[in-house]
């Protein structure tokens, strides 16, 4: 995909994000929103997948650890083919595929079940480390959430990813600054997340508007360092796209109603 081509895919995806919280009547629209651009470029240009055989064990891998954004997720997934967008009416539906945390034994594509923040993490370092053990050109990509990054497992993961020189694990922490009770500042300060980040062993690269396509571009093309993991620490707006959600707290875990939807629409429209 060309810049113009993503950009339409991540519009698309905002829209999937929009349709299947407000059919569902709850989910988590503000940092699905938030991670589009940050998800969408991962799947679209830097990940070897194939949609036909998402079970090919040479395939990339990616853990979103922040398991509410899985409307963002399932909007990639769809767009990319892995399975027919009538799965969006079973969102957060009793025995539907598309639960309100990613599935891995119902959904394709879905590399790991994850839900509990600050556990994807771990299991991301624990697939690089696989991939380096069985000697497998396998990369993994996950993506944080910047509250969840106020988990203790976090930086156990942090830690080892280091120690065991994972250059082929590449985490990216979408930092939009809320989280479900209000800006991370008030619930527990992160501090200079890129030094800590850099202090734990991290080759970091820190993007100035996560929800700009080619600053995020960029960040992934930026050359690797070998034996060192790296981190793209990326500074994103909640609930981007949508005028009434950005920057707003109380769209973290709550859906749009009807009126809201048509205004949404809309304005990605536009």
């Amino acid at each position: 995909m060309n810049t113009a081509e993503l950009k339409r895919f991540c519009t698309a995806v905002r829209r999937d994000i929009i349709n299947m919280t407000a059919n569902a009547g709850s989910g988590h629209p503000g940092g699905s929103l938030s991670a589009v651009e940050l998800m969408s470029a991962i799947f679209c240009t830097k990940m070897r997948i194939n949609p036909k055989n998402p079970q090919d064990p040479g395939r990339d891998r990616f853990v979103l650890s922040k398991g509410h954004a899985a409307p963002c997720y399932y909007g990639v997934l769809a767009e990319l083919g892995y399975f027919d967008k009538s799965a969006f009416e079973s969102f957060r539906q009793l025995h539907g595929m598309l639960q309100g945390h990613p599935d891995m034994k119902k959904i394709p594509g879905v590399d790991a079940s994850t839900g509990s923040l600050g556990q994807g993490v771990s299991i991301a370092a624990g697939m690089a480390l696989a991939a380096k053990h069985q000697g497998q050109d396998v990369k993994v990509y996950t993506i944080l959430g910047d509250g969840e990054c106020q988990e203790g497992q976090v930086w156990e993961a942090f830690m080892a990813a280091s120690h065991y020189k994972l250059d082929n694990l590449t985490v990216v922490v979408d930092n939009n600054g809320l989280q479900i009770d209000g800006s991370n500042d008030e619930v527990m300060s992160l501090g200079d997340l890129a030094a800590k980040l850099r202090a734990f062993g991290f080759q970091t690269v820190e993007v100035a508007d996560g929800n700009d396509l080619e600053q995020v571009l960029a960040a992934l093309d930026a050359p690797a360092a070998a034996g060192q993991p790296r981190a793209i620490l990326a500074h994103t707006c909640k609930g981007k796209g949508v005028s009434y959600m950005e920057n707003q707290v109380g769209w973290h875990g709550k859906a749009p109603n009807e009126e809201q939807r048509q205004q949404a629409l809309q304005e990605l429209e536009g």
